[in-house]
């Protein structure tokens, strides 16, 4: 079984890698982070400009994939990792469908009521697009 884990640098996401390792070690497992162009801090395109913005989201990604493969080591777990780019939601739905994922696993940041509702979460968008299951992980 091939398990796609959807990671952001946040106790939810490092939650649902643990979750992965301890309860799929024997399954394919790919960590994936999805890096955004489009969202930058207050005036960093202006200032920065798309390439270099990208290029530093991109580092942080690798530097965030390299310490996954370093946690998954350490749980005893061999770990696939990709950087992937576009909106976290769209660009994991998009590789799961692409990559022959069976299940995807990401973490939740327990947003609840009104905060949910106005601000939606990548978690919820995911498994309402996905097209296999997915495993919410606190």
């Amino acid at each position: 079984m091939h398990l796609l884990v959807a990671l952001d640098d946040s106790e939810p996401g490092w939650a649902a890698l643990e979750f992965a390792c301890s309860e799929h070690s024997d399954d394919t497992l790919t960590a994936v982070h999805a890096v955004d162009p489009t969202n930058s801090g207050y005036g960093e395109v202006a200032h920065l400009g798309p390439d270099v913005l990208l290029e530093r989201q991109r580092e942080a990604a690798r530097e965030l994939l390299a310490e996954a493969e370093d946690r998954a080591a350490d749980d005893g777990c061999a770990l696939e990792t990709e950087t992937i780019v576009g909106q976290p939601s769209v660009a994991i739905v998009d590789y799961a469908t692409t990559n022959d994922v069976d299940r995807i696993i990401v973490g939740s940041h327990g947003r609840t009521g009104v905060s949910r509702v106005l601000l939606g979460s990548v978690a919820e968008r995911v498994a309402r697009r996905a097209p296999v299951p997915v495993t919410i992980v606190r």
